[in-house]
C-alpha cells in the first residue's frame, strides 16, 4: 500500500501556489482573458514540473556502499552508487529511510550509462547495529516548487562503533607478564629509544655499532636501547548494565584499547556473550571496536564471536 511517489511542497512552491490561487480568483472576479491566460500558464508549469521530476526518478538504480568506520555522535562518510540506463537526472538528494541517521547526500546531475557515487556525512546517535531498510531519492527539478521522492527497498545493517574520547579510568592490571623481546637471550636490550652508548664487548652483535661515534672516538661503541615490554590485557564489560552506563563503559574501553595497542601491548575483551583473545595491531583494534559495538546485542554478538 506504499505510494510509488511522495510529493511535498517546498517554500518556493507554497509561494507559487498562493500566487496561482490569487490569479485564479482575480480571473474569476474580473473575467479578464489575460488573467485566464496567465492562470493557464501557471497551471501548465505545475504539470510540466511533475512530468520532468518523474523522468528524473524513473529508471534509477541505487546501490548502497555503506561506510568504512562509523562512530557514534560524530559525522562519518556514507556512500551510495546511483546509475540509470537512459536519460538525465538533476538535483538529486539521497538519504536513508527508517534509520536513526541524520544527514543526506546531494548530486547535481546524473548521466545515463555511468554509475556515480554520492557521499554524505551522516551521524548516528548511539553505538550498535543499525538496521537499514530503504534508500530515499528526492528531486526538486526543474524549478524547486515540489520535492518528489522515490523509495528503494534495500536491506542492510550499519555497525556503529562506540564514541571516541578519552578514558578517565586507570589502566587495568595486565593479564600476563612481559612478552616479546624481554628476556631474550639473543638480544640483551630492546628495540625502543636509544638509552646510551657503551663499548662493544666480544661476541656482541656488530649491527648494534654506532659507526659515527665509533669513528670519532676510535673505539667500537654500540647503542643500548630501552626494552619494549609488551603485556597482555583483557578488558571486561558487563552487558547487563543500564543502557546509558553500558554505552559509557564501551566508550571507556574503546579509548583504553586504542591507547594500549598504540603502546604495543596485547589487548582482548571479555563479556558475558563472548571473549576476544588478546592480540596486537590495527586489525585487533577493529575487532575490539566491532565487539564493543555489539555488546548488549546478544544474538549478533555471538554471531560476531563465532
Amino acid at each position: 500500500m506504499r505510494p510509488p511517489r511522495r510529493l511535498s511542497v517546498t517554500r518556493t512552491g507554497r509561494t507559487y501556489l498562493v500566487v496561482t490561487v490569487g490569479v485564479g480568483l482575480g480571473a474569476l472576479n474580473t473575467g479578464n482573458n489575460l488573467l485566464y491566460l496567465l492562470l493557464g500558464l501557471l497551471l501548465s508549469v505545475i504539470v510540466v514540473s511533475g512530468v520532468l521530476s518523474e523522468r528524473c526518478l524513473s529508471d534509477l538504480t541505487v546501490r548502497r556502499l555503506g561506510a568504512e568506520a562509523a562512530h557514534a555522535g560524530e559525522p562519518f562518510a556514507f556512500r551510495w552508487a546511483l546509475s540509470r540506463r537512459r536519460g538525465l537526472a538533476f538535483a538529486l538528494t539521497v538519504s536513508e529511510v527508517g534509520a536513526p541517521l541524520q544527514g543526506e547526500g546531494r548530486l547535481a546531475a546524473l548521466s545515463a550509462g555511468a554509475e556515480q557515487v554520492v557521499r554524505a556525512d551522516l551521524k548516528a546517535p548511539r553505538r550498535g547495529p543499525v538496521p537499514l531498510t530503504a534508500v530515499k531519492v528526492t528531486t526538486t527539478f526543474p524549478l524547486g516548487l515540489f520535492a518528489k521522492s522515490r523509495v528503494f527497498p534495500l536491506e542492510g545493517t550499519l555497525l556503529v562503533y562506540p564514541a571516541r574520547g578519552h578514558s578517565c579510568e586507570p589502566v587495568p592490571v595486565s593479564h600476563e607478564g612481559p612478552a616479546g623481546l624481554v628476556g631474550s637471550a639473543r638480544l640483551q636490550d630492546g628495540t625502543g629509544d636509544v638509552a646510551g652508548l657503551r663499548e662493544l664487548a666480544e661476541g656482541e652483535d656488530a649491527r648494534r655499532i654506532h659507526w659515527l661515534k665509533s669513528a670519532s672516538t676510535g673505539t667500537l661503541l654500540r647503542t643500548e636501547r630501552e626494552r619494549e615490554e609488551r603485556r597482555s590485557f583483557v578488558l571486561e564489560v558487563d552487558p547487563t548494565l543500564p543502557l546509558a552506563a553500558l554505552d559509557r563503559r564501551c566508550e571507556e574501553l574503546a579509548a583504553q584499547a586504542q591507547r594500549l595497542l598504540a603502546e604495543g601491548h596485547e589487548v582482548g575483551l571479555g563479556a558475558a556473550e563472548f571473549r576476544l583473545r588478546p592480540a596486537v595491531g590495527p586489525g585487533q583494534l577493529r575487532r575490539l571496536l566491532r565487539a564493543l559495538a555489539l555488546v548488549g546485542h546478544a544474538p549478533l554478538a555471538q554471531e560476531e564471536a563465532a
